[in-house]
C-alpha cells in the first residue's frame, strides 16, 4: 500500500507537548485531533511512502511494539478523514481481527469537528456555562460624576 498525505496548503499542524496533533482545515472548515498513536503515524506520512515504512517510522519515533496492523488502522482512520491518499484500502476482516488483537498498545484515534462546532464548544467552555464551572462576573458600571451615591 503507498501512501502519502493530502496535499493542502490550507492545513495549520499543531503538535501538543503530549504527542498529540491537532490539525485545522480552514478550506473545509474543521479540526482534527489526532492521539498521539495517530499522531505519529501522521508524522510518519510526511513523504510519500508504505505501511511497512510507516509501521518503521513508528516503532522508531514511538513506540517499539507498534505492529504493521496498528500503523494500518491509524493510516485507515487518516485516510477516512481525508487526511492521507492511499493506494489501496485493506478489508473490514483485517481490521475487525486487528481490533480483537490490539490491547496493549493505545489504538489511533482520529476526531474531527467543524470549526463551527469548535467554536461552540469553545465558547461553552470560556463563558461558565459548563456545569461546576464559575459564572463571569459582571462588569462594574462606571459611576456618574454627578451621582452622589455612587460609591468608587
Amino acid at each position: 500500500m503507498q501512501i502519502e498525505r493530502t496535499n493542502s496548503d490550507a492545513l495549520v499542524i499543531n503538535r501538543l507537548p503530549d504527542g498529540s496533533t491537532v490539525i485545522v482545515d480552514a478550506e473545509n472548515e474543521s479540526v482534527f485531533a489526532l492521539n498521539s498513536t495517530a499522531g505519529a503515524a501522521w508524522d510518519a506520512c510526511s513523504d510519500p511512502t508504505t505501511l511497512a515504512k510507516v509501521a518503521e517510522n513508528m516503532q522508531r519515533s514511538f513506540d517499539p511494539g507498534i505492529s504493521e496492523e496498528l500503523a494500518e488502522e491509524a493510516i485507515r482512520q487518516l485516510h477516512d478523514k481525508k487526511l492521507v491518499k492511499t493506494s489501496g484500502t485493506p478489508s473490514e476482516s483485517s481490521r475487525r481481527q486487528f481490533i480483537t488483537a490490539m490491547s496493549s498498545i493505545a489504538l489511533p484515534l482520529v476526531v474531527s469537528l467543524s470549526i463551527g462546532e469548535q467554536r461552540a464548544f469553545a465558547k461553552v467552555a470560556s463563558s461558565g456555562g459548563q456545569r461546576g464551572d464559575p459564572k463571569p462576573k459582571p462588569k462594574p458600571k462606571p459611576c456618574a460624576s454627578i451621582r452622589r451615591d455612587c460609591k468608587p
